[in-house]
C-alpha cells in the first residue's frame, strides 16, 4: 500500500507489511491510528480495534476504518493522567495497568480482544506517541496471555 502524501511531501515509499505475533492461530499487533489514517500501516485483513479511552485527537471519526472502539480495555482516566502526567514511570503504569485488566469490565474485554485474535489478525489501535512504552503493547501481552500462550510480544 501506497504511504499518502502531504503538499511538497517526495515520492510515496512503500509501507511494510505488519509483522504480526503468532501463537498459533493467534496474532496480535500494535499500530497507532495516526499510521493506520496515513496508509503508512497496513493492518490487511485483521480486525482493527481502537483501545484508547478518548477518541484520538486530530482524527476525524470518518477517516479511520477501524471494527470496534474497546473503551473498557482502556486504562482508568486516574491511570492515563498519572502517567501522562509524569507521575509514573512505565514499569510502574504496565504494573498497575496489568492489575486493571485482571478485573471487572476490563478482564472480560481482554476475553473479549483474546477470542477475536484467536479468529485471525487482531490489531490493536492507539493514539500515543511513543511506540516503544504505551498501554497498547501491555494490553497485547494479556491478550495473548489470556489467549494461552502467555508470552509477551513485542
Amino acid at each position: 500500500m501506497l504511504a499518502q502524501r502531504g503538499p511538497g511531501a517526495g515520492a510515496a515509499a512503500l509501507a511494510p507489511p505488519p509483522v504480526w505475533e503468532q501463537d498459533g492461530c493467534m496474532s496480535v499487533e500494535c499500530m497507532r491510528v495516526h499510521d493506520l489514517v496515513s496508509g503508512g500501516s497496513d493492518p490487511g485483513a485483521a480486525h482493527v480495534v481502537l483501545v484508547d479511552r478518548l477518541w484520538p485527537r486530530g482524527v476525524r471519526k470518518d477517516a479511520f476504518r477501524h471494527d470496534e472502539w474497546c473503551k473498557d480495555a482502556a486504562p482508568s482516566a486516574e491511570l492515563r493522567r498519572e502517567f501522562h502526567g509524569g507521575g509514573l514511570d512505565f514499569d510502574e503504569f504496565a504494573t498497575r495497568y496489568r492489575a486493571e485488566l485482571d478485573r471487572g469490565e476490563a478482564a472480560a474485554a481482554v476475553e473479549h480482544l483474546a477470542t477475536l485474535a484467536a479468529d485471525g489478525g487482531l490489531v490493536l489501535a492507539y493514539a500515543a506517541k511513543n511506540t516503544e512504552q504505551n498501554h497498547a503493547l501491555v494490553l497485547a501481552d494479556a491478550v495473548r496471555a489470556a489467549g494461552g500462550s502467555g508470552e509477551p510480544g513485542k
